[in-house]
């Protein structure tokens, strides 16, 4: 079972997307953004191991939980053992977010490219894009922290071929 290196889990958050979640930080993220919310999370060796397994064994012990949130740090950097920790709470009826501090266009032309990156990508229900810009931080945002970061509804993205925004 893959191993997925993260600052830190919550297991009950209604603070990173709609309903009663479960949220992953995964520890890594090298957009280092300014301003950032979690600057501990960029060191890639930083944090801890914890097995998917240990992480669905969490999920599985509340069954209040609408979802799953993969925040960070950047989950691509670690799509491997969290696109299997997507599709695993998915089959368990949860839905995804997924944030990243690439846009649609770069994580969609890297799935092209990566196998599990594309796991992750296509086991997301929702996808929040772009980097934090500290500049158009905006406090009357759901659910992100600035203006340009979108909400976006990946399987009527990916079924259009163009961005579906989702209003929060």
């Amino acid at each position: 079972m893959d191993a997925i290196r993260i600052a830190g889990v919550s297991g009950e958050s209604v603070v990173d997307g709609p309903g009663l979640r479960y949220v992953i930080f995964a520890q890594g993220c090298s957009h280092h953004c300014r301003g950032c919310h979690n600057p501990e999370t960029w060191d890639p060796a930083g944090g801890r191991e914890i097995t998917v397994e240990e992480i669905l064994d969490g999920i599985r012990s509340n069954p209040l939980l609408q979802g799953v949130t993969l925040t960070g740090g950047d989950p691509f950097l670690q799509a491997g053992p969290l696109g299997e920790l997507a599709l695993r709470a998915k089959e368990m009826g949860k839905d995804v977010i997924t944030y990243t501090g690439y846009t649609w266009e770069q994580v969609r032309d890297m799935a092209g490219e990566d196998e599990r990156v594309k796991i992750l990508l296509y086991n997301s229900d929702i996808l929040v894009d772009g980097p934090y810009i500290h500049d158009q931080r905006d406090l009357k945002l759901v659910f992100r922290g600035s203006a340009n970061q979108r909400v976006i509804d990946v399987g009527a993205s990916l079924e259009s071929g163009r961005v579906v925004l989702v209003d929060w």
